[in-house]
């Protein structure tokens, strides 16, 4: 068991740090055109009169505290990976029961993180090779005090075995429980890549759309990205592990 006390902090303050997500979730008109989140109860109460399905998209805010909510262009993005958990959607630093937001330094890292997890959820669905799924790149500043896991400490390892995640939700718990902003930490999919995983949404701030993304299956791994705005095609190479 590693021991939060151990894990030092330090000042993390990432302008144009990326996240890559699934197209499938629009933004939520109730973030971004709200600009002062005191008023969405309120508004959540009289919309579910005539609207039942409201919270199926806005999701549960009662897992974000009401001082941490953010609103205006792009909180969606924010606020979204807070709102909509489950333990059937575990992640590195959480089994379900509270919402993290990962990002990554850089574009090639968010993209190599994407196309791993996108790879264990298409073998495990046994899907037919072919072009399968659009992402959309979201291009934000991070900034924090957050619990740092790099330096290559062999007591933290636990936490960042690729394939293990049962160490980091257990460290992810008991940090945040004790009131930690997050964790940064070396990627595990792209070797010399950095990530934060936020445990609040006013972590992050001026979110915005970056690049459209498709990924091609070829039955054993995602081989190729597509941008649609170009026509452009990029092999993913092998090296790295992917």
């Amino acid at each position: 068991m590693i021991d939060p006390q151990a894990i030092p902090r330090a000042p993390v303050s990432w302008r144009g740090a990326v996240r890559i997500i699934r197209s499938a979730w629009p933004p939520i008109d109730l973030f971004e055109d709200i600009a002062d989140p005191a008023d969405w109860p309120l508004l959540i109460a009289a919309e579910q009169k005539t609207n039942p399905r409201l919270m199926e998209t806005i999701g549960n805010l009662d897992l974000v505290p009401q001082d941490r909510w953010v609103a205006g262009a792009g909180a969606s993005y924010l606020m979204a990976p807070f709102t909509h958990v489950s333990p059937d959607r575990p992640s590195r630093f959480s089994a379900g029961a509270y919402g993290v937001l990962y990002v990554a330094d850089r574009f090639e890292v968010a993209l190599s993180e994407t196309i791993h997890h996108h790879g264990l959820f298409m073998a495990a669905t046994a899907q037919a090779p072919g072009w399968t799924s659009q992402f959309r790149e979201i291009v934000l500043d991070v900034r924090g005090a957050l619990h740092d896991l790099r330096g290559g400490d062999p007591a933290f390892a636990p936490a960042l075995d690729p394939d293990d995640y049962g160490p980091g939700q257990a460290l992810g718990a008991s940090l945040r429980a004790a009131g930690s902003e997050g964790v940064v930490y070396p990627s595990q999919r792209h070797p010399g890549g950095q990530c934060v995983g936020l445990f609040h949404p006013d972590l992050a701030a001026n979110p915005v759309q970056g690049r459209h993304l498709d990924y091609h299956w070829d039955g054993v791994r995602v081989d190729l990205i597509r941008e649609p705005a170009t026509g452009k095609v990029f092999r993913v190479e092998t090296a790295s592990g992917h």
